[in-house]
């Protein structure tokens, strides 16, 4: 048991180490030239495993201010994510019936990518985002947003308005949260009586399956499996009534929950795979270190052997994957000559901790590398699509995940 720890979800204190990547930098902290000299803040990102409701975790909590209350990442240079967001708010309006007399509120909306639709069909929205810099794009997009970290006293000061959610939306933000328990309590407090809260966030078993460490960031507090989800979101008065495997960020569920909606059968059938498969217990996570340090030594030996040939190497996606891959294998301009990036806001800036420059995507074909090693691997087909033409120069993409395959 690690000491003096105790489960954010249940509080329970029977919590057992799992994986240690060591010291890191915060995934998202880019840099700029000016502080590529200065000394970074690292902190110890160690994954762990609740016996008691099944939840996988970090034990160090970064304050959530200094993560989020500035933020480069924005869901809408993700042609995947847009065209996901579109299809998703489709359903839920056919389906939900809903109209201009409902309301369909997000948490961490992020640019508004996904409100966005609603608001082309007349459907009212609330985004609470608490990133500012990304509150004000959404805005700009029509999408009203509340600046606020949500929990239980923004749902009930909403409710206590009259402002009730027909639907709630969470998307890769649960993941997030320090304070689970006020976040699904709020849930409850800001859901109409036959409203519905729709969830996403990475499987915690695709990632050990796959061995997808690093979606292992400090930005991501908790690993959910559909028992931890249940457990949760029972002690808060909903239960789940839909759950489906998405492919979205390397594999992902999509929760829906509600107050007296019945469950469809999706629910028990994979709460009895979890069971079955003993994700409740601690011995289906314990080989997952010993498969990451082998990974490590593969990639590292195949860009090393690259290299010695003569490559050119450099890397797509500055993602916090992207970071928390290159500060734990110990990959920097050794090997990598730059990272290049769809989005604007990260452009000019530096990786924290290996301080590659970022750059346009279009670097890729102006100065051909060889090989490009892909930090977004979730999003291989994508990225693969739209760099059609370094690849008919002759450029490579490296795959890193789950194994090591040069396209």
């Amino acid at each position: 048991m690690i000491p003096d720890f105790n489960c954010r979800s249940c509080g329970g204190s029977d919590v057992h180490l799992v994986l240690s990547l060591g010291e890191t930098p915060l995934a998202n902290s880019l840099l700029k030239a000016d502080q590529l000299q200065s000394p970074e803040p690292t902190f110890p990102l160690d994954l762990a495993f609740c016996a008691t409701c099944s939840l996988v975790q970090i034990t160090f909590t970064v304050p959530p201010e200094e993560l989020f209350s500035e933020y480069l990442y924005l869901s809408s240079f993700s042609d995947t994510m847009l065209e996901h967001a579109r299809e998703l708010a489709a359903e839920l309006t056919r389906d939900r019936g809903l109209t201009r007399d409902s309301l369909v509120v997000e948490i961490a909306s992020n640019d508004g990518y996904l409100l966005q639709n609603y608001v082309r069909d007349g459907i009212p929205v609330l985004g609470v985002e608490p990133a500012r810099n990304i509150a004000t794009v959404a805005e700009e997009r029509g999408v009203p947003t509340m600046v606020e970290f949500f929990g239980r006293e923004v749902a009930q000061r909403l409710a206590a308005e009259g402002r009730r959610a027909d639907v709630i939306h969470a998307h890769n933000v649960l993941a997030h949260v320090a304070d689970l328990n006020s976040v699904v309590a709020g849930f409850s407090a800001l859901l109409e009586e036959d409203g519905l809260a729709v969830v996403e966030v990475p499987y915690v078993r695709d990632m050990i399956e796959r061995t997808e460490f690093d979606t292992i960031y400090h930005e991501h507090l908790c690993y959910f499996s559909v028992t931890a989800l249940d457990h949760l979101f029972r002690r808060h008065g909903l239960h789940l009534v839909d759950v489906r495997r998405v492919p979205i960020h390397g594999g992902s569920l999509q929760v829906r929950a509600a107050k007296r909606e019945p469950a469809q059968p999706s629910v028990a059938r994979l709460l009895e795979e979890e069971r079955a498969l003993g994700m409740a217990e601690i011995d289906y996570y314990a080989g997952f270190g010993d498969r990451v340090r082998a990974l490590r030594r593969q990639l590292k030996d195949t860009l090393r052997d690259l290299k010695a040939g003569g490559a050119r190497i450099a890397a797509y996606g500055a993602s916090a994957k992207g970071s928390t891959l290159l500060n734990y294998m110990g990959i920097g301009g050794d090997l990598i000559e730059f990272v290049a990036d769809r989005s604007l806001v990260k452009q000019g800036l530096y990786t924290p901790g290996t301080h590659l420059p970022i750059l346009p995507p279009e670097a890729l074909t102006e100065k051909m590398p060889s090989h490009a090693l892909l930090l977004v691997w979730n999003f291989a087909e994508e990225v693969l699509r739209q760099q059609s033409a370094y690849r008919e120069k002759g450029g490579r993409f490296i795959i890193p995940v789950p194994d090591v395959q040069v396209v």
